[in-house]
């Protein structure tokens, strides 16, 4: 475990590098501002050409998006979101926003969504050079992969297929210009061409859903999934608010939102254990999913969705290809032992 100060260094100096004269936008909410006001006073340090912003200040959660952030991520060289997520802002906020970010060729955004203090002082203080080496190394692995198998002892028990037409995407930390990435960071990502199988979520689950329910250790997210599209009548939860929650939210956001958008492994080495935070949680070595949009900015997808939610899956065995590449957890190829 680092400090606060350390995860805001690490994500001003060594993922954005900030530099002197440049025009920088902060994002931030109530309940984060101390980790927004932290990043403004360390990226002040570099450039006074700074934009601060709390959500609040432009209505009741959840807000629409705001026309001052959309010219402000119009003129920025770096950008910063860092706040709590709120039930419908996906939708109302979010997705405007990141649209604005990808359409700014120059600019350097990091997305901090769910960040708290203690993922600062632990995903952000991790070591940044052996993520990158990490993924580095898995991308090779899966860049031209047809076919991932994904098995736990729990019962997840899936394929993913890949086409060369989608993109994988290695985020490591390093954020170059015209990319976006979240932080903390560590994760190799794609849109999978086809899903089938059976599917155990019992990390957490993103959007909300952590916030609110938190661990899925006692009451994990049982789903079938055909021809790359979850089966609503196959859906299981020992909790049964959780489970019509997100029944609603992946069958009846839009025509896509119940289609598999996301196939990730993390690569955040540095982390040990969950802490029910989808933002970190991802980036465990492992194997999270997303129902919802494919990122198509990033993987190239033809299609969309108003939807987006990630769902973590514990002590995954991967194969990629019927090569073994990590083993309940653990990575165990020969080039990264």
């Amino acid at each position: 475990m680092g400090t606060i100060e350390q995860g805001v260094r690490q994500a001003v100096e060594n993922c954005l590098k900030v530099k002197a004269g440049e025009r920088v936008t902060i994002i931030t909410d109530e309940e984060t501002i101390e980790i927004g006001s932290a990043l403004k006073a360390a990226i002040e340090k570099i450039t006074p050409e700074t934009e601060f912003f709390v959500m609040e200040d432009f209505g009741q959660r959840p807000i629409d998006y705001p026309q001052a952030i959309d010219d402000a991520i119009k003129d920025a060289d770096v950008s910063i979101y860092a706040g709590q997520g709120a039930e419908g802002e996906l939708q109302t906020f979010r997705r405007h926003m990141i649209k604005a970010v990808e359409a700014n060729t120059r600019l350097r955004h990091a997305h901090m969504i769910g960040i708290t203090k203690q993922i600062m002082e632990d995903g952000m203080c991790s070591d940044y050079k052996e993520i990158q080496r990490v993924s580095r190394l898995v991308y090779g692995k899966v860049r031209n992969a047809k076919k991932i198998k994904v098995e736990t002892e729990r019962g997840s028990d899936f394929v993913a297929e890949f086409s060369s037409e989608l993109k994988w995407n290695i985020s490591d930390g390093d954020i170059s210009p015209g990319r976006w990435n979240n932080l903390p960071d560590g994760e190799v990502f794609t849109s999978p061409l086809n899903v089938n199988g059976k599917v155990i979520i019992d990390g957490c689950l993103g959007d909300f859903f952590a916030e609110r329910y938190g661990s899925l250790e006692e009451t994990p997210m049982i789903i079938e999934v055909s021809e790359g599209r979850a089966i609503r009548e196959s859906l299981q939860c020992g909790n049964e608010q959780l489970r019509q929650e997100f029944s609603r939210y992946i069958f009846e956001t839009d025509e896509n939102s119940s289609r598999v958008g996301e196939f990730a492994i993390g690569t955040n080495t540095g982390l040990t254990r969950l802490i029910y935070n989808l933002l970190q949680d991802e980036k465990i070595p492992g194997v999270h999913i997303a129902f919802g949009s494919p990122l198509p900015g990033k993987t190239g997808a033809k299609w969309d969705s108003k939807a987006h939610v990630d769902g973590v899956i514990k002590h995954t065995s991967i194969y990629v290809d019927g090569e073994m590449i990590m083993n309940k957890g653990e990575f165990c190829f020969e080039e990264f032992v």
